[in-house]
């Protein structure tokens, strides 16, 4: 490597360096897991091809900043093995604490081993690990989700009706919580509602091809369910195709509900396409991983009740307290349904409303 060639990657250097230096010279930390008395924390996203996603992705260097936290970052991609092989990296890195949000949550296990044996914290976020401790599952209440969905649907088709599910991944905690809550909910309040479950692995081509299919066979079929936005644009594209993309006032609207929050969501809402989510706060997943990290790093520790920033946390069990952050339910008028209040989808409060 030539002088020229070193002065990009390590500034002020005056002589060949060897492949080792320049490593040592490109790192951020040290080997304490420390840089200029900052800590050094390994954030693993999850995934970049959602907006949810890829706010949380936006949202995470703004609040690592703003705590005096040096961050590492690693995208697994929606697998596990990439997820292993990363925290594999933010240990040979020396990191502080890891920050996670595993898809697979059965399979996470031995990697959540690993990092208690090497006395590295791990906060988790929007996913809660089946199995193995963590410091702090920062997460919102998502059989919640599944009851403000059920809610709101069951008001808006006076418990009557056909409705489509579109699963997450069962795999997940997050697609098992909806998926129970949401039919736990309309078997106890609006047994007339035929819910059809469709599994659809947090696929939005899935997803799509299944409603359209359950379009054709039923064509009387008055809402849909999302448990993600990752499902928004093949909903409104089938829906479009089907005729049924039309006006909520129209008798042929179908009503949609979806989770996440996100900008394209609240748009939508307020053009009367689809008619309410729940807004996964995806700034507050960023801030409360990164602040439990901290908190682990400083030696802190929390109890089960309520937090001085609107949510609760509770024992999950042995060893995993989660932090349940504030989700509401948005809709255009701001109104209650099933005794589920909402807030309207241009309230400036919401995220979603606020990314720049």
């Amino acid at each position: 490597m030539t002088l020229r060639h070193t002065r990009y990657a390590c500034f002020g250097a005056l002589a060949v360096l060897t492949v080792s230096a320049l490593t040592a010279c490109q790192s951020s930390g040290t080997t304490d897991g420390s840089n200029g008395g900052k800590p050094v924390v390994g954030v693993d996203y999850p995934r970049s091809d959602t907006d949810f996603w890829n706010s949380y992705i936006k949202y995470t260097p703004q609040y690592a900043k703003e705590l005096g936290l040096d961050l590492k970052t690693t995208n697994s991609q929606n697998d596990v093995a990439k997820l292993t092989a990363n925290a594999q990296t933010f240990i040979s890195q020396g990191v502080k604490g890891v920050a996670m949000a595993p898809q697979d949550t059965a399979a996470v296990a031995p990697t959540l081993a690993q990092m208690e044996a090497k006395k590295i914290p791990v906060v988790t976020v929007d996913t809660r690990p089946d199995t193995g401790k963590v410091y702090m599952v920062v997460r919102a209440d998502n059989r919640a989700y599944g009851e403000k969905a059920c809610q709101f649907l069951g008001t808006k088709l006076h418990g009557k009706g056909k409705v489509v599910m579109l699963q997450g991944d069962l795999s997940s905690i997050n697609g098992r919580d909806r998926t129970e809550a949401f039919n736990d909910c309309m078997k106890k309040n609006y047994p007339g509602i035929r819910v059809f479950g469709e599994a659809t692995n947090w696929d939005g081509a899935v997803a799509a091809q299944k409603l359209q299919t359950d379009l054709t066979a039923h064509p009387d079929i008055k809402g849909v369910y999302m448990q993600s936005s990752f499902a928004l644009s093949g909903t409104l594209q089938v829906l479009k195709q089907k005729g049924l993309l039309v006006d909520p006032k129209d008798k042929k609207h179908v009503f949609v509900v979806s989770n996440d929050g996100i900008p394209e969501e609240l748009k939508d809402i307020g053009g009367g396409q689809i008619d309410a989510t729940v807004s996964q706060p995806a700034d507050l997943y960023a801030k409360y991983a990164l602040y439990y990290l901290k908190a682990a790093i400083d030696g802190k520790t929390f109890k089960p009740g309520k937090t001085d920033h609107d949510s609760t946390i509770i024992q999950v069990r042995d060893g995993v307290l989660e932090d349940q952050l504030s989700a509401p339910l948005v809709t255009a008028d701001g109104g209650t349904y099933g005794g589920v209040s909402s807030l309207k989808s241009d309230d400036k409060s919401l995220w979603g409303n606020n990314l720049g």
